[in-house]
């Protein structure tokens, strides 16, 4: 496993996402994960699985200390009436006193940002969130949060896979001391499907799954949490350190990007960043 340093912390750069993952078949692929290695695991409000989370995790023979937890605020929370409720709620769900990193999930146009940051601050100050961030946030966006929250933020958690560029995002973070966390690394199986990804993947023996993480493991602050249900999925995945892509492959899966390369745009996302970062 790879680590990358943020403040405090040491975040396993390869985590398990469960969006989409509820019940029995939720418990079952965390409890699957951390049998192969994983020790980062990836939540929100808004999956409506936080329970099962915390089942799995309280259900299996780990110290608290020894796995990173995220999870996310959704936008119907943001007012300061239901900022730390929802909060102490989703802990409770997680059967946790704290969570290692607390997102906003989403840039809500409808919310009063300063206000939210700062309930995102007091969420670090009292302890129940280790790191703070954001997720599905611009570069712009990203300059007014840091700014309000004395350079605090530690990821932005958004949509990285070899068909999206999100250079000037990640160019971003890495100037101003964050990580990027990728969702959707395998860009909904779509990976698979790419001639030059399985041709690049049969050098090292491995799938186009496996080269994509590869990839996206391989940009320097980059962390990524693919989903998965099946058992082979989940080994899958995490069988990615024993070989290194050459800059030349890099490059080559960098160029598969385009402009309708995005999976998840909902009608309330930002205007996405297209220029070179600021």
């Amino acid at each position: 496993m790879q680590y990358i340093d943020a403040q405090s912390e040491k975040v396993p750069a390869l985590g398990y996402g469960t969006w989409q993952l509820k019940g029995k078949d939720c418990v079952k692929g965390i409890q699957t994960a951390l049998d192969v290695g994983y020790r980062h695991i990836d939540t929100a409000q808004a999956y409506d699985n936080e329970l099962d989370v915390g089942t799995a995790l309280n259900e299996y023979d780990i110290e608290r200390k020894d796995y990173f937890l995220t999870t996310k605020i959704w936008m119907d929370n943001y007012g300061p009436d239901r900022f730390m409720k929802s909060l102490d709620e989703s802990l409770n769900k997680l059967q946790t006193d704290y969570v290692n990193m607390l997102l906003l999930h989403w840039p809500d146009a409808n919310s009063d940002l300063d206000e939210t940051l700062d309930l995102l601050l007091e969420a670090k100050k009292s302890g129940k969130a280790r790191l703070i961030g954001v997720s599905n946030f611009t570069i712009d966006l990203m300059k007014t949060a840091q700014s309000k929250t004395d350079n605090t933020l530690a990821t932005n958690q958004v949509e990285f896979h070899p068909f999206i560029d999100q250079g000037p995002v990640l160019e971003w973070i890495r100037r101003h001391d964050m990580f990027l966390t990728g969702y959707s690394p395998l860009s909904r199986g779509d990976v698979v499907k790419s001639d030059v990804i399985e041709q690049i993947g049969g050098k090292y023996k491995k799938n186009g799954g496996q080269v994509a993480l590869r990839w996206a493991l391989q940009h320097d602050r980059v962390a990524v949490i693919p989903k998965a249900a099946s058992e082979d999925h989940i080994k899958s995945n995490y069988d990615v350190f024993d070989f290194e892509l050459t800059q030349e492959e890099m490059d080559t899966i960098s160029a598969l990007a385009r402009e309708d390369g995005r999976k998840v745009n909902p009608d309330f996302a930002p205007d996405w960043d297209t220029a070179k970062a600021a």
